[in-house]
């Protein structure tokens, strides 16, 4: 019986090792990279993880604001 072990590409990461990928776009890099890594943390030592403000904290790191226009 023969296992292959899977490959993976090289990817460039930041300083604490998250993949620069993930942190494109965002308004506050260190920020979402803090918010990535807890993430992380919590999820290898099983604790609970609330999904829906993950989710919307990562929603919102990437949202352009929308500037008022004068009437």
């Amino acid at each position: 019986m023969v296992i292959k072990i899977r490959k993976f590409k090289k990817v460039a990461k930041s300083k604490k090792g998250v993949p620069t990928k993930y942190l494109a776009g965002a308004k506050n890099k260190s920020e979402k990279e803090k918010e990535i890594l807890e993430t992380r943390r919590r999820y290898k030592k099983g604790l609970s993880i609330n999904v829906a403000k993950v989710s919307k904290s990562r929603a919102n790191q990437a949202k352009k604001k929308t500037t008022k226009r004068k009437s």
